[in-house]
């Protein structure tokens, strides 16, 4: 079983940053891929970022290209989304999750686990 926490969310300005982490514990071996998602109410579901757990190779969707960098710490289980230059429409809850596949998707229902959510709302 794998156990996901994210931290990191809050409030901010248009233009501003925000860092958020997600700590994995349990059987880490369960899943090569992490990944971000984000829903805003009455929205579906959206994939930011995905890395691979063991080559670093990253994805992202289209709308955060430039302005997100997914990426994880070295000889730790934590993976983090650096956000950068921020939108209104940013506004999200953030979920973490893992995924057993062996080629990155934004695609929710290739990841198994997944975090409580940490939400960002970003002010213009």
């Amino acid at each position: 079983q794998v156990q996901l926490v994210e931290s990191g969310g809050g409030s901010v300005q248009a233009g501003g940053s925000l860092r958020l982490s997600c700590a994995a514990s349990g059987y880490t071996n369960s899943y090569n891929y992490m990944g971000w998602f984000r829903q805003a109410p009455g929205r579906e579901r959206e994939g930011v970022a995905t890395i691979s757990t063991r080559s670093g190779s990253a994805y992202y969707a289209d709308s955060v290209k430039g302005r997100f960098t997914i990426s994880q710490e070295n000889g730790k289980n934590s993976v983090y989304l650096q956000m950068n230059s921020l939108k209104p429409e940013d506004t999200a809850m953030y979920y973490c999750a893992a995924g057993p596949m062996l080629t990155g998707s934004l695609h929710q229902y290739a990841y198994k686990y997944w975090g409580q959510g940490t939400p960002v709302t970003v002010s213009s």
